[in-house]
């Protein structure tokens, strides 16, 4: 995969879409060291938090994917989804588990806008 710099104006959909097609190890090892590079060049990120951040982002970007795909992801980039954790683990959520949490999340969000 080539190495060049990811633009400061780059999607959501335009950064992760990439990732969710790769099957090698070496080119999910490439395309990581640019997520994360991205992240510290735009965004003032030290390294450690670069790689936190682009494992949660590739993780939770897989969960719109089938569950092979999000395995995979997660598998090659040392990842897992933010919310419901590894698949490999856990396994898919369920549709109840899946709205627990939305309803979980969305009330804690409320719950802080409403300090």
């Amino acid at each position: 995969m080539e190495s060049t710099p990811m633009p400061a104006d780059i999607t959501i959909g335009d950064k992760y879409t990439p990732a969710m097609a790769i099957t090698e190890q070496a080119a999910a090892d490439t395309y990581f060291e640019q997520c994360v590079a991205h992240g510290m060049t735009c965004f003032g990120q030290s390294r450690e938090d670069a790689e936190k951040i682009e494992r949660d982002n590739l993780g939770y970007f897989a969960g719109y994917y089938d569950h092979a795909t999000r395995e995979r992801v997660e598998r090659l980039f040392k990842c897992a989804h933010p919310i419901f954790g590894a698949i490999a683990e856990k396994g898919p959520p369920s549709a109840e588990e899946a709205l627990q949490k939305g309803i979980e999340r969305g009330q804690a969000a409320r719950n802080r806008s409403t300090r």
